[in-house]
Formats: structure tokens, C-alpha cells, sequence
């Protein structure tokens, strides 16, 4: 209601800026395998083998690295020698990764197939969160929060006091000789940060049922460990009732703003039975249709990755309030893929004998088609707490879950989540009771239709591909994720959609 008076008036609630380096980062990475494959018998085929992996840390050209140290309280920073005092942190020199693999042939027409393995994660790259070169002095990236109630800001100050946007940036804002960490971001990875890994295994039975017609059934299933996410380490407490400090006040580390560490609290893990039955026909007819029945729990969603009011930073102080269905979890996934080439055209079965014209003419058509249908995503319900009550900008806030469906009685897009199934907990609170990723979208719908033909050119092995493709052939309406803020008046109505309406191209492809 207030945001264009605000514009007008340069009453901003906050602004940054950031200095400009560039960065030479290094990582080198040596690994070295061993495998080996034992033919047991005639029906038992045995695959083992281990991998080692090292990867140093990532280390700058010139040292113009710094992290936090939380014994001494103080940023440390990076220097000539071992590859620690380049990194700021430890080398992890154990990753071993074992795999295994058998296949056994039950029947003449069906086989086992399993497997296990162990896989590590050497690099990450959130963003430029978790960089320790892009920390104080040598990069400052300055972020200023302000309320109506400071007083109004004279000459270069900006801190404790109100600017106004015609005021412009201070002097000297982001240089590095006035950079302090109580009003700086400090970007922190512990030193003993160890390699995130994924174990995954598999159960797979395969039958051929009849000619040409293969039926498969599988377990899949991975755990990710350790995986690199983000929080503040200098998260702040709620104001006690009667209380009203500031956020820089409850702070546990005093002299320094949010310390976004980038750590190994990560985890994930994915169950599923995948459906996979395939037949082919002579005639030029393939049908596939896979169907999957699924799993997925973490505590975070990748950084960058994040959707529908998920989060991919955690609330440090209760980490364990973060595991939920995670954001990418659709239970039910179900594709067919049909493929008719009809039987015209060089290289098929009327192709020789075709007349010319007609084989132009019906000749090297082929028809695709692919209809999906999937589950909805997890929806994050969320809120917004003033600035000044928050224990820190980086974690979701959920509101306090008070019973009742989440959904009403009757959902419609401007109506889809119930907004008196949810409540705004006290401040000395803030957390409220309500699960992350607690409520869901709609089913998706969705079928595309590929007309393609080929024409054959001078050369044997030159070919004129003619594609027309139609995305969403049925103009399928599927609907997006509603709004998930309770603090907002439109939450629960849904204003875009999952899917783009229906889409039409054509191309020309040479092949040779």
C-alpha cells in the first residue's frame, strides 16, 4: 500500500552495495580406481571395485581468503604454507568409495541386477555463499537495514540512522579500509569440514514377457551425508516477553552481523519403485511407459534451487525442525513415450517399391508423443516477522499449525490453502509448530506431439530433417503454487501456472 509514497519520498528500508575483486580460486582433484569383474558361473556375473578420491580444498592465487574463527572470535586469514593455512580448512584425505555390482540370470527370460556404490561431492558452489574470498577486507559487501523510527542521516553516516535514496551511497562505503564485521556479511566454513557423499543401491528384476515386450521392476534408493548448506551461525535469540531489543543485541557473537556458515549438516535420502515397460514392433512402432512411486526427505533444498516458499538455509538453532518431505519430492510419476514411423521412405518396408513422388510424399514421417503425469510440489506455508523481532533474515519462519485441514472445503485458485488452519506464534517464540513443506499444488498434466520427416538428399549419409513440435498439445491447464505467506492478504491464491500454455515450433535439421 505504501510502496510507491515510499519510493517517492526515497524512504528506503534498505540498501547495498558491494566493492569488485577478482578472484583466482584453485582446487586440484587425484583420484585413483581399481575393478574387477568375476564371472562366478554361467548365471553369476560379479562386479567389485574401489575408488579413491582427494580433492584439496579451494584456495585463492594469492591467499585473499578469510573465514571465522569461532575459538578466538575474529576473522583469521589465509597464507603461505601448508594447504590448510591456504584454505582455512582441513584436507579430508579418507574417501574411500567402494562399489559393487552382480547380475544374475534366473531364466532365459529373466534377470537380477543389483548394485550398490558410494559417491563424494568435491565441489560446491552455492552461489558465492559459501566462497571464503568473498569475505572482509578484500571484498565488502555491505547491506544496510533501516526503520522509520532512526533518526534521519547528516553527511556520510549510515549507521543507526535513516537514509533517504537522494542522499546516495556514504564515501567510502565499501572500501576496504572501513570494513567492519558488524555490518558486513562474514562467510564461514569450519575447518574440519568433511567431503559430503551419496551412497545409492538399486534392486532391478527384468522379464521379458513376451517377444519384444520387457517388463522391469526396481528399488532405488540413495542417503546424501554431510551435505554443504547454509545457516547463521550468529543467529539471534527472540526477544524475551517484555523485551525489545535489537537484533544486533541478541546476537551471540558480539561485533559481527550474520555469519552464514556453509556446512556439512546436510542430508537427504530417496526411495522409489520404478515401473519400466517397453515393447517394440516390427512395423516401426515403439511404446515405453515408466512409472515411479517415491520418496524424498531432507532437511534443505539445494541453493538456488529452492521453489513454492522452500528454503535452502536452516534455522541453526534447530536443525532437526528442518527434516520434512523434501522440496522436491512427487510421488507419483508416470510417462509414456509412443513412437510410430510409418513404413514409407528409404530403408523401410514399402520404401524400395514406392514411387518417387509418393515416397517424397508419405515417405519418412515419423510421429512422437509424450503424456506425463505427476504429482504436485511441496508447498512451504511460511510468514513474515518485522526486522527488528527477527533472529536472523536467512532461516523460513513457519507460523504455528492450530488444526483444521490446510485446504478448504472446496479449493479453488484463489482459495486453495486454509488460511484459519494456521496462526503467527508469539514473538518470544518466532518457530512456529508448523512442518516444512506441509502442503502441496495440484497434479500436472501434460502431452506433447512431435511430427517429424526426413528427406533424403544428394548423399547417402545427408539428410533434411523437418521437425513441428507442439508442447502441451491440449493447452492442459496446470495450475502453480499458491502464495504461502499467511502475512500477506493474497495467501493461498494462486496467480501463475506450472506448466506454459500450449507452445509450437518448427525447424529444420540438417543431418550428415
Amino acid at each position: 500500500l505504501y510502496n510507491l509514497p515510499d519510493f517517492l519520498f526515497g524512504a528506503q528500508s534498505a540498501y547495498s552495495l558491494s566493492n569488485q575483486i577478482v578472484l583466482n580460486y584453485r582446487q586440484r582433484m587425484h583420484f585413483a580406481y581399481l575393478q574387477d569383474d568375476w564371472k562366478v558361473n554361467s548365471k553369476l556375473a560379479v562386479n567389485l571395485g574401489v575408488r579413491y578420491e582427494f580433492a584439496t580444498p579451494q584456495y585463492e592465487a594469492q591467499n585473499r581468503i578469510s573465514s571465522f574463527d569461532p575459538v578466538a572470535n575474529k576473522l583469521i586469514q589465509a597464507k603461505d604454507g601448508s594447504l590448510y593455512d591456504r584454505s582455512l580448512v582441513n584436507p579430508d584425505r579418507n574417501n574411500w568409495a567402494p562399489r559393487v555390482g552382480l547380475a544374475y540370470q534366473v531364466t532365459d527370460k529373466t534377470v537380477v541386477r543389483s548394485g550398490y556404490g558410494i559417491s563424494y561431492i568435491h565441489f560446491n558452489r552455492l552461489g558465492g555463499e559459501n566462497l571464503l574470498g568473498y569475505n572482509g577486507p578484500n571484498i565488502v559487501n555491505l547491506t544496510i537495514n533501516q526503520t522509520p523510527a532512526l533518526p534521519a542521516c547528516t553527511g556520510n553516516n549510515y549507521q543507526n540512522c535513516f537514509r533517504l535514496i537522494q542522499q546516495g551511497f556514504p564515501e567510502g562505503l565499501v572500501n576496504p579500509s572501513n570494513f567492519s564485521t558488524a555490518t558486513t556479511r562474514t562467510n564461514y566454513t569450519p575447518s574440519d569440514y568433511k567431503t559430503s557423499y551419496v551412497q545409492s543401491w538399486h534392486l532391478t528384476v527384468q522379464r521379458e514377457l513376451a517377444h519384444n515386450l520387457v517388463l522391469d521392476v526396481a528399488y532405488v534408493g540413495n542417503r546424501s551425508n554431510g551435505l554443504m548448506i547454509l545457516a547463521d551461525y550468529n543467529q539471534a535469540r527472540p526477544n524475551n516477553i517484555g523485551e525489545n531489543l535489537s537484533l544486533l543485541a541478541r546476537r551471540p557473537i558480539q561485533g559481527f552481523s550474520d555469519i552464514q556458515i556453509s556446512y556439512g549438516g546436510g542430508f537427504a535420502a530417496y526411495h522409489a519403485m520404478q515401473v519400466k515397460l517397453e515393447k517394440r514392433y516390427s512395423a516401426g512402432i515403439y511404446l515405453l511407459n515408466s512409472f515411479t512411486w517415491s520418496k524424498a526427505l531432507d532437511n534443505a533444498s539445494g541453493h538456488l534451487e529452492t521453489a513454492n516458499g522452500d528454503n535452502s538455509r536452516v534455522n541453526y538453532r534447530n536443525l532437526p525442525g528442518e527434516k520434512a518431505i523434501g522440496g522436491y519430492d512427487q510421488p507419483f510419476n508416470n510417462t509414456s513415450t509412443i513412437l510410430l514411423e510409418l513404413p514409407y521412405g528409404r530403408g523401410r518396408r514399402w520404401g524400395s517399391s514406392t514411387p518417387g513422388v509418393v515416397n517424397v510424399l508419405l515417405g519418412g514421417w515419423r510421429i512422437t508423443g509424450i503424456n506425463t503425469m505427476t504429482s504436485g510440489q511441496p508447498v512451504n506455508v511460511n510468514y513474515t516477522v518485522p526486522a527488528a523481532q527477527q533472529a536472523s533474515s536467512y532461516p523460513t519462519y513457519r507460523p504455528d499449525y492450530i488444526g483444521g485441514s490446510i485446504y478448504p472445503a472446496t479449493q479453488t485458485p484463489t482459495t486453495w490453502l486454509n488460511r484459519a488452519a494456521f496462526a503467527v506464534p508469539a514473538t518470544n517464540i518466532l518457530f512456529g509448530s508448523a512442518g516444512r513443506n506441509i502442503a502441496r499444488t495440484e497434479s500436472i498434466y501434460n502431452f506433447d506431439f512431435g511430427l517429424h520427416k526426413e528427406f533424403p538428399l544428394f548423399r547417402e549419409d545427408w539428410k533434411l530433417q523437418f521437425r513441428s513440435e507442439f508442447f502441451n498439445l491440449f493447452n492442459t491447464t496446470n495450475l502453480g503454487s499458491p502464495a504461502t505467506n499467511i502475512s500477506n492478504a493474497n495467501f493461498g491464491q494462486i496467480t501463475g501456472l506450472a506448466s506454459p500454455a500450449r507452445q509450437i515450433q518448427f525447424a529444420l535439421k540438417l543431418v550428415f
